[in-house]
């Protein structure tokens, strides 16, 4: 069992920044990949980003790369995701979400993600 909670949301201006966190609790952190989704309202959730158990390896949608970065912190048993360089597109719910089985990599489909946080709102104004 995995407890899974978001946080750092908010309200930011287009060309801003955000940091989440996604702090987790349960079985051993450093045994599994994390992964961030994201929902936007009358959209379906989609894949954002994921990174590897040991951070080695990360991959990102083609939609936010070279803008958002995701990193853990094993020892905090946190993933974060800093999002630069916001934009209105941006703006959805961002869930995080832990693969405890693994498998094919990169993980970037819901189903191979056992475990999602509550989501954390993010809003981009223009």
């Amino acid at each position: 069992q995995v407890q899974l909670v978001e946080s750092g949301g908010g309200l930011v201006q287009a060309g801003g920044s955000l940091r989440l966190s996604c702090a987790a609790s349960g079985r051993s952190f450093s045994s599994y990949a994390m992964g961030w989704f994201r929902q936007a309202p009358g959209k379906e959730r989609e894949f954002v980003a994921t990174i590897s158990r040991g951070g080695s390896r990360t991959h990102y949608a083609d939609s936010v790369k070279g803008r958002f970065t995701i990193s853990r912190d094993n020892a905090k048993t946190t993933v974060y995701l800093q999002m630069n360089s916001l934009a209105p597109e941006d703006t959805a719910v961002y869930y995080c979400a832990a693969d405890l089985h693994g498998g094919s990599w990169p993980t970037r489909y819901q189903y191979e993600y056992e475990y999602w946080g509550q989501g954390t709102q993010v809003t981009v104004s223009s």
